[in-house]
């Protein structure tokens, strides 16, 4: 297992719909809560709810961001999501190459304010 790799996650989000799925991963891009966020679908799925076997066209999101994150991410997900339980699954990565890694953790890396009121930025190592 890769140390620096272990900070780092994808997270599986479902939509129902591509507008939505959009909408999710635009936001947590912007917020630098993903450093990447891919759409596939639409996918079917087949699942319980209520005691019933349902089926339904969805959209996949792939989320990628710092494990940290994903309390914050989570809680983004649900504000914008319109399932009343979206699915919100993240998996550890295990390994990575180092540039992707770097990447990620450029791209995760969230403004936090100092003492003085000042943005500064939060040191990531990998």
């Amino acid at each position: 297992m890769d140390a620096a790799a272990r900070k780092f996650s994808i997270t599986f989000v479902m939509a129902a719909n591509e507008d939505g799925a959009g909408r999710i991963a635009q936001a947590l891009v912007e917020e630098k809560l993903a450093a990447c966020v891919n759409i596939v679908g639409p996918v079917r799925s087949i699942y319980r709810w209520r005691g019933a076997i349902e089926q339904a066209s969805e959209y996949m999101l792939i989320i990628k961001t710092a494990v940290r994150h994903f309390a914050k991410l989570e809680r983004r997900v649900r504000e914008l999501h319109s399932y009343e339980v979206p699915e919100i699954v993240a998996m550890t990565i295990a390994a990575g190459s180092k540039p992707y890694l770097s990447w990620l953790a450029q791209s995760t890396r969230l403004a936090i304010r100092s003492p003085s009121g000042r943005p500064r930025r939060r040191n990531v190592r990998l």
